[in-house]
């Protein structure tokens, strides 16, 4: 008998099931975990947790825009804007799960220690997570319809 480990672990059965704020977009787990490209590493509770935590997050960043949009009779966010709106949120609420579980698994180590690999590989995703913090704020501001700034001080 051996341990032959999968690249890529079959999936669940069932997946992760969220609700969000009807006003946007419903998030349909099988999709994010698509659009992300999740195997089956990450389980359903915990891609239910990061979704949660960037609905959470990106709900909240648009709480004062989805206000000034009821306010002017947008009935939801589909209805908003230029018709994209949507997909800009799906975009953010994608962004900050793959942000998220690529921190979460980070402390994942397979290399050996001590030949160097770890720290490149610490360092690479470090900047992954960077990139998809930033395409969060980005997909943010497109919504808001502010320019994309990057600052960064010297």
């Amino acid at each position: 008998m051996s341990f032959i480990a999968t690249a890529n672990p079959p999936l669940a059965a069932d997946d992760a099931q969220v609700t969000n704020d009807p006003w946007f977009p419903a998030v349909d787990a099988k999709r994010a975990r698509d659009v992300c490209r999740l195997d089956g590493t990450v389980t359903p509770p915990r891609l239910a947790h990061a979704i949660e935590a960037a609905m959470d997050t990106v709900n909240a960043e648009l709480r004062a825009y989805q206000a000034a949009q009821q306010a002017a009779g947008v009935q939801t966010l589909q209805d908003a804007g230029d018709g994209r709106q949507a997909g800009r949120y799906l975009r953010a609420i994608y962004a900050h799960v793959q942000a998220d579980l690529a921190e979460a698994y980070r402390d994942i180590d397979t290399t050996p220690h001590g030949d160097g690999k770890s720290e490149r590989i610490r360092e690479r995703i470090e900047a992954k997570v960077d990139e998809h913090r930033r395409a969060l704020r980005w997909a943010i501001a497109d919504m808001l319809g502010v320019r994309r700034t990057t600052v960064e001080l010297i």
